[in-house]
């Protein structure tokens, strides 16, 4: 930023760690200003997932010692100490992007079961922070039809439950089902005068791994676009409706989706979504969608600055990761609007043309911008600046964006 020498830095670290400020209200007002650029009508999709940011120290109260998903394998599984964030983002189409970006705007921090044993407090899951970021953006757009796309471990009952049923206006769930899920028919009809409680199930239905092997399973073939890679995908498919019920968990309706590579290089998977009415191709590409959260996630670390930040003050440590999270989606609304005036020039070289932009390309035309209206909006009654040639300009300015 060019502020190396500010005597008074400490009144920018005071922001973070001192000052009365909400990040709620941040957050609502990003994810306002989100959804009128990238997506004034139709279905709101999101993305949900958790992450861990590496930090130790014995003044960080709120860390634990989780799985690190990132280094663990099928076979080893590594541990870490840290911090877990869970963050609320929103899968929307940037057109000159030509792709599905992640967008940031609500990010919490999870603490360990130990520091809530500290506080003396209730220990809250992964799935207690997701239910109550996911009502605070239902209360933020009271109108709009949203769908949250989670891996299996959103893939939770009372979940579930919780945000597609109980809400006057339900928020739907997209994420993986296990193959062996216990499912039935939906509940018969009460008949009149009959004793006991309502019924909350039919009758069992057969496991989908055993759908996968009966012959008589009728699958549709399905040509998908966009896939992984940006590429076309066939893929056979088969779906229906169930309830998905276990003992002494709530009850819920439910449309699963199995599918099966036909070219045999993927295990079979299943998918849901508690909206009935969805269809297998919208389950399958909101899902597919869900890999720019993972994007996002190393985006930030390489680019941004996560788990390089060394505050110790729990306020600051509460604000700065999502203060970072939301930098992104700030970054990628201001070049939205800069492309607009000016075109986005993509870095070339011999040996490598880059078609499409990248986040790391709009970074570069948000700091572009941002130095020239410091250094060269304001003219001096005796300049002393000598003039450089424009091409070692711009060659300087290219190299100095990118590598910041």
């Amino acid at each position: 930023m060019g502020l190396s020498q500010e005597r008074r830095f400490g009144k920018y670290h005071r922001v973070l760690s001192r000052a009365i400020w909400s990040s709620r209200r941040v957050a609502r007002r990003l994810l306002v200003h989100l959804i009128s650029t990238f997506m004034p009508s139709g279905v709101v999709v999101m993305g949900m997932d958790d992450t861990i940011e590496r930090r130790k120290g014995k003044r960080i109260r709120a860390k634990g010692i989780y799985r690190d998903a990132v280094r663990s394998s099928d076979s080893q599984v590594v541990k870490v100490s840290g911090l877990r964030w869970l963050s609320l983002m929103l899968l929307v189409e940037i057109p000159w992007a030509q792709s599905v970006w992640a967008l940031p705007f609500l990010t919490s921090l999870a603490p360990s079961v130990r520091y809530h044993e500290q506080q003396g407090v209730r220990h809250k899951t992964l799935t207690d922070w997701a239910r109550q970021m996911v009502k605070q953006v239902r209360r933020w757009l009271p109108e709009r039809s949203i769908v949250i796309v989670g891996d299996s471990s959103f893939a939770v009952l009372e979940l579930l439950h919780s945000t597609s049923q109980q809400l006057v206006q339900p928020i739907h769930w997209v994420s993986r089902l296990r193959l062996d899920a216990a499912l039935y028919e939906p509940a018969p009809a009460q008949h009149p005068h009959q004793k006991g409680r309502p019924r909350v199930k039919g009758q069992r239905l057969p496991k989908l791994s055993a759908v996968l092997q009966t012959p008589q399973t009728r699958w549709q073939t399905l040509e998908l676009f966009p896939w992984y890679g940006n590429r076309p995908q066939t893929l056979a498919v088969t779906s229906g409706t169930a309830v998905w019920y276990h003992a002494g968990k709530p009850v819920v309706p439910l449309r699963w989706v199995l599918v099966r590579d036909l070219a045999g290089r993927l295990d079979p998977q299943a998918f849901l979504s508690t909206d009935l009415q969805a269809s297998p191709s919208d389950i399958l590409l909101w899902f597919r969608q869900r890999w720019q959260v993972e994007v996002t996630f190393e985006q930030v670390r390489a680019h941004l600055g996560v788990e390089t930040q060394r505050q110790w003050s729990d306020l600051a440590i509460l604000r700065t990761t999502p203060a970072l999270f939301g930098l992104f989606s700030l970054v990628t609304l201001l070049a939205h609007y800069l492309q607009t005036q000016q075109p986005l020039l993509l870095p070339q070289t011999a040996w490598y043309a880059k078609s499409l932009p990248t986040f790391v390309d709009a970074l570069a035309l948000v700091r572009r911008s941002l130095w020239a209206a410091r250094f060269f909006e304001w003219s001096v009654e005796t300049p002393t600046a000598q003039k450089i040639p424009s091409e070692l300009l711009d060659l300087w300015s290219d190299l100095l964006c990118y590598a910041a």
